[in-house]
Order: structure tokens, then C-alpha cells, then sequence
């Protein structure tokens, strides 16, 4: 078969085709990354972090174009883009993963970390890369834990102090079923709203406390509200990154590879923005007038969350999860 010049040059431009179509995994692209936190939290400063990361170790090729403010719709419209892969990464508090994946669950039972330190060792440890790969199963590619601060009870009228205290109150919720059982367990009335409406609540009587971590407490002016802050810490639900199984697949290995490591290497740096946020936002509230104190025996409000753990943690996967947590060092 004999080829001429501009056969020749005919299969050369060819081949150039098909080689830059098989590139197209690989050609330079910012991921898409959705979070409903404000521009200068924690979180949204540690997906520009894996951003940056990404972008020295690939000579800019990839990146990560994070959206805030929730400029990409709510967390459970996110999830819906996410996997069907029209979103390729997001970062959401594992409450709304709960029914989306139950190993979740396990980390949003209140109490069941001991303190922030126990926490990030179950996290970081075998317990926490379990959690992460059970969300495969669902479209989901789980890549970090981030921390979401310890969330305590805030009262309009009196600080907590002991069990009683919450008899009959009014607690604003999370729309979650196991919040709502968690202050029924309490002895006290969840009101489950969207978190927009609870100043005005707090304001006008509708509810008598809330509850959230400093930087929300500090944030959204719940403070001026409700000024008694007691240290009741019942949940340290975590935050989590994760990526569109259906974006993920499309990328070749050695992108995944950089990403989970950007993903991890983010873990401390988000932690220590989280540390500074913490305090500073304690720091404005006490200013504002808030009365920070610890409760009196928080073993009696442990103990209350029995039927809780009954409901949610039943299935034995899950119990074995919860036991593994506890028995964390």
C-alpha cells in the first residue's frame, strides 16, 4: 500500500484527533464545588486550600472552583446534582447524609464522641475510612472529615444546668428525626425550622432555646436572643468532602491520587481555622453579653439518650460501629 504526502498528513492530524479526545479526562478543569457556608468559613477556606494544592502539583491543570452561600442551591438539592455528577464535589454536614448513607449515622448520635480530641482519632483512624468508603455505594466518593464544633443548648430565659432544667422547654431542631428524639429523650419539646427563622423565634417566644456550635451561635446574632449558652455539647456531627462518583470515574488514577491527597493534607489546615473561629466567635459573643457555663452533670444527659441509640443505632453494623467509636482511645 503506498501512502502519499497528504495521506500521510491526513492520518497524522488523525491520530492528533483521537489522541486529544482520549486527553479529555486529563485536560485542565476546575472542579465545581458547592457549600452553604459563607465565603470565610472554615470549610470554604479549606476546599480553596485542596484548590491551591492542586493547582502547584499539577502546574494548574487542575483546581477547585468552590461556590458558597449556598450560590448552588441547599445541601439536599446538592446531593441530588452530585450524583447524577452535574456537581463534582461538595462539603455537607453528615446529618443530611443520614438517610443517604446509614454509616453516617453512627457520627451524628449525640455524645458519642468524648471530646473534640476523641473525635478527630475516630475520624482519622480506620472507623472514619469506613464511613468515607460506604458512600461509594450511593454516588458518592467520600474524601475528608472536617470539623463542625462541639453544638450545645442556648436559653432565652435561664442557663441549663441540670436534667430538669429542659423539662417542657421549646428547642429549636434540625428538621432530623434524631434530633427531634434526641429532645424528646430530653424531656423537653422540639420545634424542628429552617435555621433563617430561629432569631425571630427566639425573639418573639415561639421557642425557648436552640441549638448550635459558637461560630452559628455568634453568627446568625442568636446571642442577643438568647444569652445563656450552657455547655450541654451533646453533638459533634462532623462535616465531610465529597466527590460525584460519576465526575470521579471519568478522571484517570493518578488524578484521583492527587486528589484524595489534597482532600486529607486540607484536614489539619481546615482544623486549625476552625480552632481561631472558635474562639474568636466566643470571644464576641462573652462581649455581647452571652453567660457561657458548663452543666452540672452531663452523665445524667448521656444517660437520657438510651432510647435514642435504641431507635437509630439498632442494626448491628451500626452497634458495632458505635462500640468501635467508644472503645477509641
Amino acid at each position: 500500500m503506498s501512502f502519499t504526502f497528504r495521506s500521510i498528513r491526513a492520518l497524522a492530524l488523525a491520530a492528533c484527533a483521537a489522541g486529544a479526545l482520549l486527553a479529555t479526562p486529563v485536560a485542565a478543569r476546575d472542579f465545581r464545588s458547592a457549600d452553604i457556608h459563607p465565603t470565610d468559613y472554615p470549610t470554604v477556606e479549606a476546599v480553596r486550600y485542596v484548590d491551591k494544592l492542586l493547582k502547584e502539583r499539577t502546574n494548574g491543570r487542575l483546581g477547585v472552583r468552590v461556590f458558597p452561600n449556598g450560590a448552588l442551591g441547599n445541601e439536599k438539592d446538592t446531593i441530588e446534582q452530585l450524583k447524577i455528577g452535574a456537581l463534582d464535589m461538595m462539603r455537607i454536614n453528615v446529618a443530611p447524609l443520614n438517610n443517604v448513607v446509614p454509616e453516617t449515622l453512627v457520627t451524628a448520635l449525640p455524645f458519642i464522641f468524648r471530646s473534640t480530641e476523641h473525635m478527630r482519632a475516630v475520624l482519622d483512624g480506620p472507623v472514619g475510612d469506613e464511613i468515607l468508603a460506604a458512600m461509594e455505594s450511593q454516588g458518592l466518593v467520600g474524601l475528608a472529615f472536617y470539623d463542625s464544633g462541639a453544638r450545645s443548648m442556648y436559653t432565652v430565659n435561664k442557663p441549663i444546668k441540670t436534667l430538669a432544667d429542659l423539662k417542657g422547654a421549646k428547642i429549636r431542631v434540625q428538621q432530623s428525626d434524631m434530633f427531634v428524639s434526641m429532645v424528646q429523650a430530653l424531656g423537653a419539646n422540639p420545634t424542628p425550622m429552617p435555621f433563617g427563622e430561629v432569631y425571630t423565634a427566639l425573639k418573639t417566644g415561639i421557642v425557648d432555646a436552640a441549638e448550635n456550635n459558637y461560630p452559628s451561635y455568634e453568627s446568625s446574632r442568636h446571642f442577643e436572643a438568647a444569652k445563656y449558652y450552657s455547655k450541654t455539647e451533646h453533638s459533634m456531627a462532623p462535616e465531610v468532602l465529597v466527590f460525584s462518583k460519576v465526575a470521579w470515574d471519568r478522571l484517570p488514577k493518578e488524578d484521583q491520587a492527587e486528589i484524595r491527597k489534597a482532600a486529607k493534607e486540607s484536614v489539619p489546615y481546615m482544623r486549625k481555622l476552625w480552632d481561631e473561629r472558635e474562639q474568636k466567635s466566643r470571644e464576641v459573643v462573652e462581649k455581647g453579653g452571652a453567660q457561657i457555663s458548663e452543666v452540672g452533670n452531663k452523665q445524667e444527659f448521656i444517660d437520657a439518650m438510651k432510647p435514642v441509640y435504641d431507635k437509630f443505632a439498632a442494626d448491628a453494623k451500626l452497634s458495632s460501629l458505635v462500640k468501635r467509636i467508644q472503645d477509641t482511645k
